[in-house]
């Protein structure tokens, strides 16, 4: 399990591309949002959040290795998973899906699924001028060995950069802007 975790732990630690913010971090949990605009209606980027994972999100924070390995299954009791050779992991469990406003997921991502914690990583959609307005919130409680407050900084960075390619990706169809 150590080094299936290893790239979850690395990517962790990458810094953050997109403004974002540790609204509360304590020993026994944190809070980190991101807010961002996006130029297509919330329909679409919502279709894209779910329909399309595996185009977005990075390699790097898989088990597999492999972004296309990824799906989500956006109804109550649905899985955020990741196919893996004879088996598999479950990222996060949906709890909450209504089609281009909001997701809501439960559960600790990557290595914090190990750990004696649980979390809500909410997505809201709105509209905004031709475009879209997401924010993201994911609130983690539970006891982790030094305190979850040691989490906040990485995670918020994990979050930062899947979600900037996210938004690169809804804008341009390519995760990672033009060089």
């Amino acid at each position: 399990m150590k080094s299936l975790l290893t790239p979850l732990l690395l990517g962790l630690s990458l810094p953050c591309w997109l403004p974002a913010e540790v609204v509360d971090s304590a020993a026994n949990g944190f809070t980190v949002r991101q807010t961002m605009s996006i130029q297509a209606p919330p329909a679409e980027v919502y279709q894209k959040l779910v329909r399309n994972v595996g185009d977005w999100w990075s390699a790097a924070h898989t088990f597999s290795h492999d972004a296309h390995n990824l799906s989500i299954d956006d109804k109550p009791g649905g899985c955020f998973c990741e196919k893996l050779p004879g088996g598999g992991v479950q990222h996060l469990q949906v709890a909450f899906a209504l089609p281009g406003k909001t997701l809501l997921l439960r559960g600790g991502m990557g290595p914090l699924m190990s750990l004696g914690v649980t979390g809500g990583l909410e997505i809201s959609l709105s509209p905004e001028g031709q475009g879209s307005k997401l924010v993201l919130t994911y609130s983690v409680g539970g006891y982790i060995p030094k305190g979850a407050d040691t989490w906040a900084k990485p995670v918020d960075g994990m979050l930062a950069e899947t979600f900037t390619r996210f938004k690169t990706f809804v804008e341009t169809g390519k995760p990672e802007a033009s060089k």
